[in-house]
């Protein structure tokens, strides 16, 4: 064996200089800094609609220089912004995550609990009761998290938004929040963080922006002739701020902010937006982001493209004002990243915790199928519906998020069962124009679903917390919709979103093929090798690494 020991070693050399070869050390290489970027409400159309009026340096930078899956989705229902937060960054569904929705009845509380609450933790910064927030109800690591402990928690993670649960949901369990406390003005978080806030937060506080940007009138970035791609200014399917008659520019915010919320009145503008970068710069500068010699995270998450689509609807001047300000705004940012962190430096990615539909109204003027269900009307006659089958008694103690809660103890109490009452209910709703589907918690249980809408409703589906009847509405329904829009449907209009990776690493390039934010979090935690989330689903998107 001494003769062919020199023989052995020999052989082996060339796997011992393969192992420290600059190409392997490379491979192990990390971004200086990441940049999660969330546009609420932003449908994947955005890119292209609005595209002829954008710049060089912002959306149109990360379409055209970065890797974008044009064909991304969200692959569960309800679409919602504290369920699209927690599953962009944790890499699950809610089934997983647990968050469930914004709100969702509890029934051992017998009350609506909130996605991001924590009634064990007070205020600091600004009010009490916009403090009383933590990421405690998400049940799963985030890729923050995992990037916090791959580096033994040198990493810095810092979560922004004017949203708490658009902050503390993306900053994960060991990071960073800040969010915007309306009432007071300031960016604030909660003791679960830490005793008092960072100096750089309370500086930029007392620069008192908000009050600078709401002494101001809204008008148009361009002449108002110009905006060819939305309905005409003044019409019926809008909802105009308290105090003003028709939905219509200007906006003389001094003279609206008493009645609309004081400061809290900013996050309905693009200058909610504005606001939320200033915070940005603040925390690089702050925090000494990305240039730390470690890889650090800033998660940001742009809250007032939600708030103006909510009111005005995807056809409206004040979204597609919104988004030519949110471009320009991030050409500015990603300019000065170039510089701060530098060139090729630092990894971006863009997405959103759901699109939104269309204002059923126009739709209707449209002569587009779509319809308002009357959610008042239905409870009314299913109770009724339920007195008379199964007795008097509260038979339905929450309706929410489309999902209806039974009294389990009052069914219980009077030996009906409760699989039978489930079907039977079910049975009884598709009564009702608008609503075109309905499963049982027992379906949700027992059966796999593996395609379709009620594949989406049971990825969204928690066997300890969700409700016992599931609807699904037809296609432009919503509920009890007047002016203005909504949200958290599983048709494409909520679903499609942008999922576009830009910078450090990334080739650029598209896809069509069918992709969804739960695989944001893993092609993350192979571009950083950290561990995957602890409750992932997702798979990396492998175009990224240069496989088809």
């Amino acid at each position: 064996m001494k003769k062919y020991l020199p023989c052995l070693m020999l052989a082996l050399l060339p796997w011992a200089a393969i192992a420290q070869t600059p190409e392997s050390a490379e491979k192990l290489a990390r971004p200086k800094l990441v940049v999660g970027i969330v546009v609420d409400q932003m449908r994947q159309e955005y890119f292209y609609k609005y595209y002829d009026r954008y710049v060089d340096g912002g959306f149109k930078r990360l379409m055209n220089e970065g890797f974008m899956m044009k064909n991304g989705h969200y692959n569960y229902i309800p679409t919602y912004t504290g369920p699209g937060h927690a599953s962009v960054y944790t890499g699950a569904t809610p089934a997983s995550h647990g968050i469930i929705a914004n709100d969702w009845y509890v029934r051992k509380l017998g009350r609506t609990v909130y996605c991001a609450e924590d009634s064990t933790v007070t205020a600091v910064g600004g009010s009490e009761k916009a403090g009383k927030i933590s990421p405690r109800n998400m049940l799963t690591t985030t890729i923050t998290d995992e990037l916090r402990f791959a580096t033994n928690k040198r990493s810095k993670v810092v979560g922004i938004a004017l949203k708490d649960r658009g902050a503390a949901l993306p900053a994960g369990h060991l990071g960073d929040a800040y969010w915007y406390d309306g009432s007071t003005g300031e960016f604030m978080n909660s003791s679960y963080y830490g005793d008092a806030l960072p100096s750089w937060v309370t500086e930029f506080n007392n620069r008192k922006l908000p009050q600078k940007y709401l002494n101001q009138t809204w008008e148009t970035l361009y002449p108002i002739a110009s905006y060819k791609q939305s309905v005409d200014d003044d019409n019926e399917f809008e909802s105009p701020p308290i105090g003003k008659e028709a939905p219509v520019f200007p906006y003389v915010l001094p003279e609206l902010m008493e009645n609309n919320g004081g400061l809290g009145m900013i996050s309905g503008t693009p200058f909610g937006n504005t606001l939320t970068l200033d915070l940005a710069y603040a925390a690089l500068e702050g925090e000494s982001l990305g240039r730390r010699g470690e890889t650090d995270f800033l998660a940001v998450s742009f809250s007032s493209t939600d708030y103006v689509g909510h009111a005005f609807g995807p056809s409206s001047i004040e979204l597609e004002d919104t988004y030519l300000r949110l471009d320009q705004e991030l050409a500015a940012f990603f300019a000065h990243l170039d510089k701060e962190i530098g060139v090729g430096e630092y990894l971006v990615f863009l997405s959103a915790d759901h699109g939104v539909a269309d204002v059923v109204r126009f739709m209707e003027s449209e002569k587009v199928p779509a319809g308002s269900l009357n959610t008042r009307f239905v409870m009314t006659q299913l109770r009724g519906y339920t007195n008379e089958k199964y007795g008097e008694g509260e038979w339905i103690e929450n309706f929410s998020n489309e999902q209806l809660f039974l009294n389990h103890r009052l069914i219980k109490d009077k030996e009906i069962d409760l699989i039978a009452m489930q079907q039977d209910i079910a049975e009884f709703l598709l009564r009702f124009d608008g609503i075109k589907e309905t499963y049982t918690g027992d379906d949700m249980k027992r059966i796999e679903y593996t395609t379709g809408r009620k594949n989406l409703l049971q990825m969204g589906y928690n066997h300890k917390a969700s409700g016992d009847v599931l609807l699904i509405l037809d296609a432009a329904w919503l509920t009890n919709s007047t002016r203005g829009t909504t949200h958290g449907t599983g048709y494409t209009y909520d679903t499609h979103v942008p999922i576009v990776f830009y910078g450090w690493g990334i080739t650029p390039g598209f896809s069509t093929r069918y992709a969804t934010v739960t695989d944001i979090a893993p092609t993350l935690a192979m571009l950083l090798h950290t561990r995957l989330p602890n409750g992932a689903t997702g798979q990396p998107i492998v175009e990224i690494f240069g496989r088809e």
